[in-house]
């Protein structure tokens, strides 16, 4: 009997797994779903793994199973306390070469980037990077379905399906909200498989010598909850600070579209879209935003889209749960007035 394994790499800094992971263990779940009948058909077996490195995180193999995994593959080793490239692309790829993988999909964060593409490189296989979709479906050459990982291309002029017919793993890495965290299962079991890491500190390639924080104040826009973004129609750099008035009294975060990163209005950190951020806040709203599908891409799952242009027929309307017609600097300080005149009758009525 053959296992389809269906692997996520489960990225973690500190124990503190990234939220991309869970994310991912999601849609391996249904993607081994989608080839439970061919499989046991072909009297084979399914399962939705994942691969754990790390110093002291075994307790992230149990919450792997609450999010879907019947089998992680745990690499516990003080060397692997902290990322680095040679521990843990040859780790992975001798992992991979052991226990065959059939599917492996990796988050395409900054930690992601850099993996994925040393261990498609080093298993000679190929990577689509930043898919926005996938599936499996079935190939040119056989009846067995293949993974059908879907992304923007040619600068979004054009979505691609991009198919894997010979090598394995067939891989992929997707930017974090583009898929939703499943519910954790209460009581998830599953099997813990421990390897011993076979790269010493001596080959690693790379010392550590001190670590160094970035920036914690700078702009989360992945996981925020409400995002004000804007674009040409806010009229300049100014412009932002409208948004961000109305950011604040929301409680959310400023968003920006390519074209004023571009025009230097605003740094590239609130860029969303296919070269920026991908996000799934409950609320964007989308100022003066033309809508091309670059910007969509990366915002259209939003849980409620609210669009402001003066140009009735702008593509982003076609996303938007609610449109307004209008100017951005006419139509945002009415919206501040009544906000502010909301939060006011609540303090009174509280008194």
């Amino acid at each position: 009997m053959t296992t389809r394994r269906f692997w996520v790499f489960i990225e973690q800094e500190e124990g503190e797994v990234h939220p991309v992971s869970w994310e991912l263990m999601g849609v391996a779940c249904e993607l081994a779903g989608q080839v439970k009948d061919e499989a046991l058909a072909a009297g084979d077996d399914v399962s939705v793994e994942g691969v754990l490195l790390g110093s002291g995180v075994e307790a992230l193999a149990q919450e792997a199973f609450r999010f879907g995994a019947d089998r992680v593959y745990l690499l516990d080793s003080p060397e692997l306390k902290y990322y680095r490239n040679r521990p843990y692309y040859l780790n992975i790829t001798s992992l991979a070469e052991k226990y065959t993988p059939e599917v492996f999909l990796i988050g395409a964060t900054t930690l992601g980037r850099d993996l994925a593409g040393s261990v498609a490189t080093s298993l000679h296989t190929g990577l689509t990077a930043d898919c926005t979709q996938l599936a499996m479906g079935a190939g040119r050459n056989g009846p067995e379905k293949l993974l059908m990982s879907t992304r923007p291309a040619f600068g979004g002029n054009v979505i691609a399906t991009i198919l894997c017919q010979k090598q394995r793993p067939q891989m992929a890495s997707v930017r974090p909200r583009v898929f939703p965290v499943p519910e954790p299962k209460a009581g998830g079991q599953g099997e813990i498989v421990r390897e011993i890491p076979g790269v010493s500190e001596e080959n690693a390639g790379a010392q550590i010598l001190e670590l160094i924080r970035g920036n914690a104040a700078g702009v989360k826009l992945e996981y925020a909850d409400v995002i004000v973004a804007g674009g040409r129609g806010v009229g300049g750099p100014g412009g932002f600070k409208l948004l961000e008035e109305l950011a604040d009294e929301l409680g959310g975060v400023v968003g920006a579209s390519r074209g004023c990163v571009d025009a230097g209005w605003i740094e590239y950190d609130h860029q969303v879209g296919q070269t920026g951020q991908t996000v799934r806040p409950k609320l964007y709203i989308a100022a003066g935003i033309s809508g091309a599908i670059q910007h969509k891409v990366g915002m259209q799952a939003s849980d409620f889209i609210l669009a402001i242009n003066r140009d009735p027929q702008a593509p982003i309307f076609e996303v938007a749960d609610l449109g307004i017609v209008g100017d951005v600097n006419e139509v945002i300080p009415n919206m501040l007035q009544q906000i502010r005149a909301m939060k006011e009758a609540y303090r009174e009525s509280r008194n």
